[in-house]
């Protein structure tokens, strides 16, 4: 197989290039604003540091050029003119990101879809509506509330992230454990390619015939095409829905509890945790009651009818009560459930208040993992010397450790890197995946090179030259030259030689 794709043109053979090449700034400006209202084309210092940056601030770099479409056929336009001038291209969502997946290049243009921000068509008897990608996660949700409808995926950032961002990075939540993440909740979408071509990729029905291309460019990071359009499918709300907040005095009876829930066979809606650290953050921000004397809390969610909900709290309860719990709260109106929520939904930034700045990780481990990983996250953090509070989904167990750090001294940033990817690598041993929902970027990409041996890496560089074969669509992320990956270490090299006979090529 992997003879085969080495045959293949592959981007990774002119990626080092396109990172590199100088651009001529004046010729592209009068090449785009002939086509293009001058408005969109932003090419002023001012005008620019905006997009220097998404939620990963520790990255920084101002674009050379940024366009702000304000019609696919604009969008169509700006592509095919880079195409042509071989000029990077990286798209630009709601820059709520937490990977670095938005990072502009300095020699590239920074394609927004600000703009983008419509609800196109609600189609209550289907349960779907039709959005551009500009459109804030939960404006879908408020628009569709008084059909009693509503979208499932809630990242943390709902009311800020678009619905774009969103399925280039499969985003998740809280409800992803029960209702899916993105992938699972959306029908079709339009593209552009780099070349300007708009593509219809999935279809208003639950199944499509040939190879399922709907779920490949869901997570595809900007690598693959430029979203425009979005079918996403619509929800009943349920008829009740109430949390459990269960409070633990030691972390591994927390992730012990976890693993008996599902074992149980008990399907939460919702199944979060939170160790010390984030409680007592947390909770001095958003006073949501949470127990600042427990060493882990436990949101548990279940919904459904009146009669199922009253019978899954009794067995949430019963479980809970079994494997250790301290405390047992059960939200007792609509109004506490959404303050139990408030809590963690702001567990990010109540860690602003504690720290100067702080690096949100992002791994995913077996159930049966989680006592031992967040064991072995408490020891590199004294290994590193920096404190660090855990606040992740559990049922699916999605990780999302925060490493506070101080950018303004010296080496701290080096070092959070590093305790980052020490994190990474932690949850690969246990079987895990370095990323859940915020994607590689520029953050993990050197993790790339020790979860995928040599051969997936080519035919990952394969699948991105069947949609851009110049390597123009947000080059330099998510998927590494293996020239990196033996930079990096991941892969030996003997005597200065290639490990690879092809990798002069990679």
């Amino acid at each position: 197989m992997a003879d085969s794709a080495i045959a293949t043109p592959h981007p990774a053979d002119n990626a080092e290039h396109v990172l590199s090449a100088r651009v001529d700034k004046a010729a592209l400006i009068e090449k785009l604003t002939a086509e293009l209202p001058a408005e969109t084309v932003l090419h002023a210092h001012e005008d620019l540091t905006p997009f220097e940056c998404d939620g990963l601030a520790a990255y920084r770099q101002v674009p050379m050029i940024a366009i702000l479409p304000d019609s696919i056929e604009q969008v169509q336009t700006a592509l095919r003119i880079c195409h042509a001038n071989d000029v990077p291209v990286v798209a630009r969502g709601a820059g709520t990101g937490l990977s670095g997946g938005a990072l502009p290049l300095d020699n590239g243009v920074l394609l927004s879809l600000a703009k983008f921000k419509k609800i196109v068509d609600i189609d209550p008897q289907n349960r779907r509506a039709t959005v551009q990608p500009g459109v804030r996660n939960l404006a879908i949700s408020e628009a569709v509330d008084h059909l009693g409808l509503y979208y499932a995926p809630d990242p943390s950032s709902q009311i800020a992230c678009s619905i774009g961002g969103n399925v280039a990075e499969n985003s998740g939540g809280v409800h992803c454990l029960k209702y899916g993440l993105t992938t699972h909740n959306i029908l079709q979408i339009e593209i552009v390619t780099i070349e300007g071509e708009r593509l219809t990729i999935g279809s208003h029905a639950l199944d499509t015939p040939g190879y399922d291309l709907l779920a490949l460019m869901t997570g595809s990071e900007g690598l693959l095409g430029v979203i425009v359009e979005v079918v996403v499918k619509l929800l009943p709300k349920p008829e009740l829905a109430r949390v459990a907040m269960v409070a633990f005095d030691d972390v591994r009876k927390a992730g012990n509890a976890v693993a008996a829930i599902i074992q149980a066979g008990i399907v939460p809606a919702g199944l979060e945790m939170l160790d010390s650290p984030a409680i007592i953050a947390t909770e001095e921000f958003v006073h949501a009651g949470y127990p600042t004397d427990a060493a882990a809390i436990l949101l548990c969610e279940v919904d459904g009818t009146e009669a199922e909900v009253e019978e899954h709290i009794a067995d949430v309860r019963e479980v809970m009560e079994r494997e250790g719990a301290v405390d047992i709260r059960i939200s007792r109106d609509a109004a506490e459930r959404a303050l139990f929520w408030a809590g963690r939904k702001a567990a990010f930034p109540a860690m602003g208040r504690i720290s100067p700045d702080y690096y949100c990780m992002d791994g995913t481990i077996p159930r049966k993992a989680l006592a031992d990983v967040l064991i072995g996250i408490s020891e590199l953090s004294e290994k590193y010397g920096q404190c660090v509070a855990n606040v992740f989904h559990a049922g699916d167990g999605n990780l999302h450790p925060l490493i506070l750090y101080d950018a303004n001294k010296e080496g701290e940033l080096e070092a959070t890197e590093a305790f980052g990817g020490a994190i990474c690598e932690l949850c690969l041993e246990h079987g895990g995946t370095i990323t859940g929902e915020h994607g590689v970027g520029m953050e993990k990409i050197d993790q790339m090179c020790v979860q995928f041996p040599e051969p997936e890496l080519i035919q990952f560089h394969a699948v991105k030259a069947a949609f851009d074969a110049k390597s123009l669509l947000n080059p330099g992320k998510a998927v590494p030259t293996l020239h990196r990956c033996a930079e990096f270490g991941a892969m030996h090299v003997h005597n200065g030689d290639l490990p690879f006979p092809d990798l002069e090529r990679l």
